[in-house]
């Protein structure tokens, strides 16, 4: 292995082992650099501009990483965002992604994604940002998140909305004031008040 090829190497394992094509060029990594490392097994093409290790990824979240990487304007929501938030026992078989109405949906081949197309002022409502492993990650709050799933119901389950919000009061200390607030701009506080007014 050429020293140029160790220094991408230790590029990546410093992103916790991931990283688009453009980091890499901003870093000094030219494509053809790129490519005998591939060719060597060194690094693994996860998706068009999207590499990563062929061994030893040790990013904590690396789906969510892969989103924030290819899908900037993508937020991390529904129940992807409450799993992240540890509100919920349902495991996502895909990475819940709010975009924009109106957008275009990203042809992903890595991670599966779901789209879904929030109006402007909910898609920028509750939206937090969290580091992971030197990568930026937007993921809505868990008391936003609530709202969506109450919004989403019919298609994530309104039980599951049910037990999240529940989870969020007493467990995660969510104020009810606070999901109040991201209902009425989800339009579902008519919904949501009186199941928070049987748990206080």
């Amino acid at each position: 292995m050429g020293s140029k090829e160790s220094q991408l190497i230790q590029f990546l394992k410093q992103k916790g082992g991931m990283a688009s094509s453009s980091e890499l060029d901003s870093a000094g990594f030219n494509k053809s650099l790129i490519k005998i490392s591939l060719a060597n097994n060194n690094i693994q093409k996860l998706d068009r501009g999207l590499y990563g290790l062929s061994e030893g990824m040790s990013i904590s979240n690396p789906d969510m990483v892969a989103i924030s990487i290819k899908i900037p304007k993508g937020i991390v929501c529904l129940l992807s965002a409450l799993a992240f938030h540890e509100a919920t026992n349902e495991i996502p078989k895909y990475v819940d992604v709010a975009i924009p109405r109106g957008s275009h949906e990203s042809r992903i081949k890595y991670p599966p994604v779901r789209f879904y197309r929030f109006a402007l002022d909910t898609w920028k409502s509750g939206v937090e940002k969290h580091e992971i492993e030197g990568h930026t990650v937007k993921v809505y709050s868990l008391a936003k998140t609530i709202a969506d799933c109450f919004k989403f119901r019919n298609r994530i389950g309104a039980n599951v909305a049910r037990d999240a919000l529940k989870i969020a009061i007493t467990e995660k200390r969510v104020k009810p004031k606070e999901i109040m607030e991201y209902a009425k701009i989800c339009r579902v506080d008519r919904i949501i008040k009186p199941i928070i007014e049987t748990m206080i």
